[in-house]
């Protein structure tokens, strides 16, 4: 149980770290995916704006018509092209086939990059274009400042638009300037390929090392709750000799002829509390041993309906005496048989009915339920008794706890019980559970996996179980 228990935390240690990590080094891969956009489209944009406004200022102050080229046009882009003019086709104007002009713009421009060049009226009507061939983009363009647009391909550009101005200050029409983004687009692909396999596979590294950490950062731990389950299980066993020694020796008092009232009164405390501790150091010894899997164990195939026949006759008498009535319910037409220790599963089944007879009122009824489901056998202990709060339920399990903090002889015992039971329960590979609410009773259900035996599948005929 305890092995099972490290291993969980470990798990839940390994999965939160590596959760954590995950969430930070997907949030850093987000921040500098972003942070490279944002520089590249800076940096875009600076080229842009720089040509768009050099071309706006060299050409602004000759245009004398709205939407009429003047011969600035062919001095400062010797290549350009008006949309009425059969132009030769030609994709994107590149260093080597610009011709160097006396303003020199272009020549730190085009050199290795993409760009177009277009003169458009008010109304987005094309007038002229260099650098880029003018059917390829859409022939109505909006005039916003800054825009992104595609070309028939599917190829994106980024694209600055100014408003030009004739002598007489009216509207001439728009420059627009764009740029292809297709190194952009490639770069981009590439660093979402790299996020999208580095990330996964960090992560499992990461993962990895939490595991190997969360392992070394519990070994003291285990090694010290191994140390304690040790010293519990060396403390009861080298108990149990003194305990023995001195339930003997009260033994060969009580046989004394001459032995005053008093005298037996206090050898009878004596011997009650040594008999519950040393019912304390059994409880204690078997649980440390259950708990260490060094328990040996006689694995035999047990009859769960006979079990629980001869549990119902046996507790009958006590039930009787505590004015309840104890019965039995079996909701399955053949008999169940589990693999286990047959000693180990009647003092779980005990236990369950012992503490249901204690804590049920008179008038009362505690039913024994069997059932299968699943594979699994199903017992179910339910009782009309207190009840059980549902903060409590949580560890009714718990070594040493008391749901009543009375510890009075009336609800005695050592406080090992159900963690006994719960030990043993799991030990058979099986589990067990509690529902209750207050003043309605509770119901611990237990479920053991059935063997798989043909032979075990008898149908119940003459057998009577209550």
């Amino acid at each position: 149980m305890q092995i099972r228990l490290f291993r969980k935390t470990r798990w839940q240690l390994a999965t939160w770290y590596a959760v954590v990590m995950a969430l930070i080094l997907s949030l850093c891969g987000f921040v500098v995916y972003e942070v490279i956009i944002d520089a590249y489209v800076v940096s875009i944009n600076r080229e842009l704006e720089s040509v768009a406004g050099t071309l706006h200022d060299v050409i602004e102050p000759n245009l004398k018509q709205p939407g009429i080229t003047e011969l600035v046009f062919q001095q400062v882009l010797p290549n350009i092209c008006l949309a009425e003019s059969s132009c030769p086709t030609q994709k994107i104007l590149s260093h080597s086939q610009s011709t160097h002009n006396e303003h020199g713009i272009f020549s730190p421009v085009y050199k290795d990059k993409q760009y177009y060049i277009r003169f458009v009226d008010g109304s987005g009507r094309l007038i002229a274009v260099a650098g880029f061939q003018a059917n390829e983009l859409p022939p109505t363009v909006e005039t916003q400042v800054w825009q992104t647009v595609k070309d028939l391909q599917g190829n994106r550009y980024s694209q600055k638009s100014l408003l030009l101005h004739t002598q007489d200050n009216q509207d001439w029409g728009y420059i627009q300037v764009g740029r292809n983004l297709n190194d952009l687009d490639n770069r981009l692909a590439a660093l979402k390929l790299i996020l999208a396999v580095g990330l996964p596979i960090t992560v499992l590294l990461v993962g990895g090392s939490s595991w190997w950490l969360a392992g070394l950062a519990m070994r003291p731990i285990d090694s010290s709750y191994k140390q304690m389950q040790q010293f519990t299980s060396d403390a009861s066993h080298e108990l149990r000799t003194p305990l023995a020694a001195i339930n003997a020796t009260v033994e060969t008092l009580f046989d004394m002829d001459y032995l005053p009232e008093e005298a037996r009164d206090v050898l009878a405390s004596i011997q009650r509390q040594n008999h519950r501790l040393a019912e304390l150091v059994q409880d204690m010894l078997l649980l440390s041993r259950l708990e260490q899997q060094t328990l040996a164990t006689q694995q035999v195939h047990c009859c769960l309906n006979i079990l629980i026949n001869d549990l119902i006759e046996e507790f009958s008498a006590l039930a009787a005496a505590a004015s309840l009535q104890l019965t039995s319910l079996v909701l399955c037409q053949e008999l169940l048989y589990v693999m286990g220790d047959e000693d180990q599963l009647l003092r779980v089944l005990s236990n369950l009915i012992a503490n249901a007879i204690q804590y049920t009122p008179a008038g009362g009824y505690v039913t024994v339920i069997l059932k299968r489901s699943n594979g699994n056998a199903v017992i179910e202990v339910q009782d009309t008794g207190i009840g059980i709060a549902s903060h409590e339920q949580k560890r009714i399990f718990d070594r040493f706890y008391r749901v009543n903090s009375d510890r009075s002889r009336r609800t005695g015992g050592s406080g090992l019980g159900l963690a006994i039971a719960q030990a043993i329960v799991q030990a058979h590979g099986g589990s067990i559970q509690v529902q209750s609410q207050i003043g309605k009773g509770s119901t611990f259900i237990v479920h053991l996996p059935l063997t798989d035996e043909a032979s075990d599948r008898v149908v119940l005929r003459d057998l009577d179980l209550g």
